[in-house]
């Protein structure tokens, strides 16, 4: 199940109690030991707080559940965090390949699903064009791995071929230019419908010269990422290519993020910016949400007093406490199309540690 799936299902949950359980993990031995023994922790950590909040004869079920899962999670194939919802019927281990602020169990009528709203930001799937003197090769790449090589009839595309037969004219830079361009346009309408058939954008591996004369005769510039991969002849093997190209797609989204906070920024001149926690709750349910940005380190821990209304606790573990209300507000904006940015950025910090940019 896609990852943008996956957060709609848990979304929908609502029993009494759901428990999630994040923590950061590791993709190596023999660090990943370690993730084990904390998963362990954490479990028996909910055990007892399901115990302290609840009858123990209504949470009996749902803590043989959680007991069962440090056993069914193969630490060899963790990735940057571990995410686990347990509640009435439903049972998930998502791995994902972003951090999180901090580990810990959340215990409320909802699932914690922050993490989750983050990395279907920040977990990108996109392509990879290698344009080489062996032929095209394009690939599908999820962050910094490749998944697979793309196949198509069309892909890998063939090396260029000279048919000019008059030395003079292959002696001539200009001719020899034109032939390059023709042959890259050509590549360019086979990618186009891949990204038809995809709606996936393209980062591109090449000569610089190749890659400027790529942009130059392309049919649709903006199927194409800014910024392009210097190719190295030397070094093509796919998880090289992968770790290259997602460098440049990291730095686009830290823009994309930057980006974000001007606009927010330049929002609070216009008077459509709210920074009150309690007008944001509210907005954020009446699907005035925009776009809402929210600090790393900010947690929220509330007690929902009405449709609209809640109040700030200090002790999350308090009877009806939701750990953290910002995952509810986050998906509140997301759910209504709105957009949502975690960031560290302390440019952001000029309007505190969460703000909402509202469409009216």
């Amino acid at each position: 199940m896609a990852l943008r799936e996956q957060l709609e299902k848990l979304a929908r949950v609502r029993s009494h109690p759901c428990v999630t359980i994040s923590l950061n993990t590791h993709r190596t031995h023999p660090d990943n030991v370690q993730d084990g023994i904390l998963l362990k922790n954490l479990s028996h950590e909910a055990e007892n707080r399901l115990l302290a909040e609840f009858d123990k004869r209504q949470v009996l079920p749902l803590i043989e559940r959680i007991k069962a899962i440090p056993q069914r999670v193969d630490v060899n194939y963790n990735l940057e965090s571990l995410h686990v919802f347990v509640g009435d019927g439903v049972e998930e281990i998502i791995r994902l390949p972003i951090r999180i602020a901090e580990n810990g169990v959340h215990i409320a009528d909802s699932f914690a699903i922050r993490p989750l709203i983050k990395a279907v930001n920040r977990v990108m799937e996109y392509l990879i064009l290698v344009v080489s003197q062996s032929g095209v090769h394009l690939y599908l790449a999820v962050n910094d791995a490749i998944v697979e090589e793309v196949r198509n009839g069309e892909f890998p595309y063939p090396p260029m071929t000279n048919q000019e037969t008059d030395k003079e004219k292959l002696s001539d830079p200009k001719r020899l230019d034109n032939l390059v361009r023709e042959y890259l346009n050509g590549m360019d309408k086979a990618l186009n419908r891949v990204h038809n058939q995809t709606g996936l954008r393209t980062i591109v591996v090449a000569t610089e010269d190749n890659y400027s004369r790529l942009m130059q005769v392309a049919d649709r510039k903006p199927i194409y990422f800014e910024g392009f991969v210097h190719i190295n002849y030397n070094q093509l093997a796919p998880h090289k290519i992968a770790t290259d190209a997602w460098k440049v797609i990291s730095e686009v989204q830290r823009q994309d993020r930057a980006k974000a906070i001007e606009e927010m920024l330049e929002a609070v001149k216009e008077g459509k910016v709210i920074t009150d926690i309690h007008e944001i709750y509210s907005a954020a349910k009446q699907g005035r949400g925009d776009l809402l940005i929210v600090h790393e380190s900010f947690r929220l821990p509330a007690r929902l007093t009405g449709e609209f209304t809640f109040e700030v606790l200090d002790d999350p573990t308090l009877p009806d406490a939701i750990d953290d209300l910002t995952s509810d507000i986050a998906w509140e904006v997301y759910s209504k199309k709105g957009r949502v940015v975690f960031t560290e950025q302390e440019a952001f910090r000029k309007l505190g540690d969460i703000a909402l940019k509202v469409r009216y």
